[in-house]
């Protein structure tokens, strides 16, 4: 059975019951504690716990998941993956164990024939808590279940929570036993013949302060006992497709036969390829699946662990002996699989594949790159006679070159070096460390949002700014620091909740507002406003006047000017993108935006730079539909309906069911949207695109003024025009001839001038060729040349000296110079020196060494640099030193 298939029957058994199918969330997590959605209930945490009421009273989902903490572990065991999908059941208060468990039985034993799995009764198990008897008497009643099939489990196996204080409950498992091949009968922990493929949580119970798995107090019941379970997608597949593991169902083996093809090595043959193709396998996948869902390659965070996903990938396909770009083959494979189950991955994977494409040519940059430093790192690691690279050596190619560590451990081996991997691990979490501190330092928020949520159980926010810019309010409640307050007084920095606000709240891209909250003696002034937790709209303040406190009533304005030009800004960004896709196509789409009045910025997918020509049109076509002053309207639908309706949504969002769709000249600009905007296009004003570049691999960047703005920018180009018109003295339309003509002169000027000092340093070379000083009997020339003097220039006067020499006495020729503050050295040898012994290899090195820097070379002609000009005169002595050392050994 296809794990298409697996999929769709459980989502079409539940549905048939009355539950409500819920849609996938997407990959990046919505809690800010989080970075991928880790589990199929997270989606539903909040109608867990108590902060939002449910919209329905049953639920079931397939939920896409990430796992980040074992990257490192993939492949070795085919157990650790990085992308699953959990299929899951959850009742509300509804239903409970009993109906739980036979939803669970019937649909894993029912006859594929009939719409269930198939599985033979008499190899299934199932596990509960050792205390939970009401269970135990379920699974006898319902499925029949001897005592001999049932197992007592503790609390670290089957007794769930979050890791926190709230909800918690014994679970009960569904285990198969697969055969004596695969371990001993009755052996719990082992998990491999006794495989758990379905969880049910019992959720009815209330946890305290402790330990995250086991050793905390339960200090009472739930009001409301809710029903969540997980069903592995992937582990049901390799069940019911008679396979070993998740590495070898119909999802994700065609991509290890596809790096099979490709690298013609065999899976199954060695152990230590077969671990790279399910490297490869999963990565390949993961990072489809994540790009999907709006994640770009980057250095931090979601893009970081992405970047590393298919760095490794493609890494793993290297050491397979495939050197060619390997994801133009591979990602289409995964495609051809999971969009089964995923089809918008086949609609979207123009953009999907560029951003990929790219990054892995970005990569095999800095393979070149990094290799050279490392085989640099190599060389002096040996000359010193070690036996290890240290971590800071590790860490700088991981840093600077994206290197990751098991690479760089693997090509030391090959060198027959070991890496200083502690010390490489100590730089990384001191690294990991400032990171921390610098996003806790950052305006997302406190981590700690638990005076948040007290706030918000006592209701939502409402939003009132799309009809007005001025609400009469009360206040709802006071956060100092994160922590509910009391009142606050004149110049004090606050947070402030409101029952209602006309303020929006920094969301997709658009800045939040400024302006006023007014009251009888008070005044307090309005710097952000943010939604820490969903329903909740909170207002950083600092309080210009009087005191505030909980119950006061308010009059909240949101300053006009502000909104004006905020809505200006967003609508613009909606204008720009719908021209950026009219001109390059339909795979131009948004990944990311920021507009705050007279100013936007828009992330686009395209993998090279816009020539001035595209940038002109798509800055043409967007103030054509300005001037057409083309109606803008927002809707509310279902999220499936503004899909069908060919709505865009911003990737890496989170939408609930009902959606904004924002409409700019009806299907021209439809976008899903919660920002404030103009009421029609010719209110966005003028907009000037004024820069476009990269933001990684496969992304662009668009930057525009609007509006007054946009005016401004254009008259001050007006008047630099009109500046250099009058320097030059030449009309606007003659100034390109004019500087392209100056242009050429300066640098036919500057070729000029390096002929002149070229011939100034080269004509020195036989006055010095006629004085060199001997040293134990080798002829050794050391000069300082001008400063200024380039490597080029400096190592033509090396080898003119040398050449300029007696052939029959050894020679040593090593001149230097200081460019740009950096000093430079070049050592040329005659054959008789080198069978004197000499290398100038040697040389340079000593060479560099007094100038802060290294070198190398071959054995007649090397060179090296620094960074301390100050030891130019030490580094020909040290020369001239090592000479006679060498020559009288």
């Amino acid at each position: 059975m296809e794990t298409s298939e697996i999929r769709r029957r459980f989502l079409q058994y539940f549905e048939d019951r009355g539950h409500t199918v819920v849609p996938s969330a997407p990959l990046p997590a919505s809690d800010p504690n989080l970075l991928f959605v880790p589990a199929g209930m997270v989606p539903f945490v909040p109608y867990f716990v108590g902060q939002q009421t449910p919209p329905f009273p049953r639920a079931t989902s397939v939920q896409k998941c990430v796992r980040t903490l074992d990257i490192e572990e993939v492949g070795k065991t085919t157990r650790h993956g990085t992308f699953f999908q959990m299929n899951g059941n959850f009742s509300f208060g509804d239903y409970f164990k009993d109906q739980a468990v036979q939803y669970a039985w019937d649909l894993v034993t029912k006859p594929q024939s009939e719409g269930g799995y198939g599985f033979d009764e008499s190899v299934l198990y199932a596990s509960v808590y050792y205390e939970d008897d009401e269970a135990i008497d379920i699974w006898k009643r319902v499925a029949g279940l001897p005592d001999d099939r049932i197992v007592r489990l503790g609390m670290k196996d089957n007794f769930w929570s979050m890791g926190v204080p709230g909800p918690c409950g014994p679970c009960s498992e569904i285990l198969i036993d697969r055969g004596p091949e695969f371990g001993a009968e009755r052996d719990w922990e082992a998990g491999d013949r006794y495989l758990e493929f379905w969880n049910l949580v019992f959720m009815q119970n209330i946890r305290g302060e402790g330990p995250g798995k086991e050793g905390y107090p339960i200090l009472g019941e739930l009001p409301k006992k809710n029903i969540d379970t997980g069903l592995g997608l992937e582990r049901v597949a390799y069940l019911l497709q008679g396979v070993d593991n998740m590495y070898e169902i119909d999802e994700v083996y065609p991509v290890i036969e596809k790096a099979s093809e490709l690298s013609g090595r065999k899976y199954g043959a060695d152990p230590i390829d077969d671990v790279r193709f399910r490297v490869v396998a999963d990565h390949v996948r993961s990072a489809l699946m994540i790009i999907g869902d709006g994640v770009t390659p980057g250095n931090e965070q979601r893009g970081y662990v992405l970047r590393r996903l298919l760095r490794r990938a493609v890494r793993s396909m290297r050491l397979l002996g495939y050197e060619d770009p390997s994801l133009v083959e591979l990602l289409p494979t995964s495609l051809e699989q999971m969009k089964k189950s995923y089809p918008e991955l086949e609609a979207d994977f123009g953009r999907i594949s560029q951003i990929a494409y790219a990054e892995e040519e970005a990569f095999r940059r800095t393979l070149t790159a990094g290799t050279s430093i490392f085989d640099l790192a190599v060389k002096n690691v040996q000359s010193q006679g070690a036996a290890q690279l240290a971590g800071a050596q590790a860490f700088q190619l991981h840093d600077t070159y994206g290197f990751p560590i098991d690479l760089t451990v693997e090509m030391a081996a090959e060198q027959g070096l070991r890496v200083d991997t502690e010390g490489f691990k100590t730089l990384m979490t001191e690294q990991r460390e400032r990171a921390k501190a610098d996003a806790r330092a950052k305006k997302a928020g406190h981590a700690d949002t638990s005076g948040y949520r007290e706030l918000r159980e006592k209701g939502v926010t409402e939003f009132t700014g799309y009809q007005e810019l001025s609400t009469d309010s009360q206040v709802r409640g006071l956060l100092r620091d994160g922590v509910v307050a009391s009142a606050a007084e004149q110049g004090e920095t606050v947070e402030v909740v409101l029952e209602k606000t006309p303020f929006y709240a920094e969301s997709g891209g658009q800045i939040a507002d400024e302006g006023l909250i007014v009251a009888d003696g008070a005044k307090l002034q309005v710097l952000d406003v943010q939604r820490p937790v969903k329903g909740l709209i909170v207002h950083k303040v600092k309080v210009l006047e009087g005191v505030v406190q909980p119950g006061l009533d308010v009059h909240a304005q949101v300053d006009h000017e502000w909104r004006v030009s905020a809505c200006q800004a967003h609508s613009g960004t909606h204008v720009i993108h719908a021209a950026l896709r009219q001109v390059l196509g339909p795979n131009a789409l948004q990944s990311g935006s920021y507009n705050k009045p007279g100013y936007l910025r828009l992330d686009f997918a395209w993998s090279s730079a816009l020539d001035q020509a595209t940038r002109s049109e798509i800055e043409e076509v967007a103030n054509l539909a300005v001037r057409q002053d083309l109606p803008v309207s927002a809707q509310y639908m279902t999220l499936p309906e503004a899909r069908e309706w060919g709505a865009l949504a911003l990737f890496g969002e989170t939408y609930d069911e009902q959606v904004r769709v924002v409409e700019i000249g009806g299907p021209w600009s439809r976008e899903l949207c919660g920002g404030t905007h103009v009421k029609h296009s010719s209110q966005v004003g003028a907009l000037t695109v004024t820069s476009e570049s990269s933001v990684g691999a496969g992304v662009r960047r668009l930057e525009a003024f609007v509006g007054m703005e946009a005016l401004h920018h254009l008259g001050k180009e007006r008047a630099l025009v009109r500046l250099l018109s009058e320097s030059l003295k030449a009309r606007p339309e003659e100034l390109p001839a004019r500087i392209a003509d100056l242009s050429e002169r300066l640098r036919a000027a500057e070729k000029e001038l390096e002929k002149v000092r070229a011939g100034q340093v080269l004509a020195a070379a036989a006055e010095l060729a006629s004085k060199p000083k001997d040293v134990f009997g080798v002829a050794y020339v050391g000069h300082r040349a001008p400063d200024g003097v380039n490597g080029g220039d400096l190592r033509k006067l090396a080898l003119d000296v040398r050449g300029r020499m007696p052939a029959d006495r050894p020679a040593v020729v090593a001149v230097l110079s200081v460019n740009d503050g950096k000093p430079a050295v070049v050592v040329a040898l005659n054959d008789t020196a080198r069978e004197w012994g000499l290398k100038a290899g040697d040389l340079v090195r000593i060479a560099a060494e007094q100038l802060g820097g290294r070198g190398g070379g071959k054995d007649d002609v090397a060179q090296g640099g620094g960074t301390d000009a100050a030891g130019v005169d030490g580094a020909l002595a040290a020369v001239e030193h090592a000479i006679g050392q060498s020559v009288t050994g």
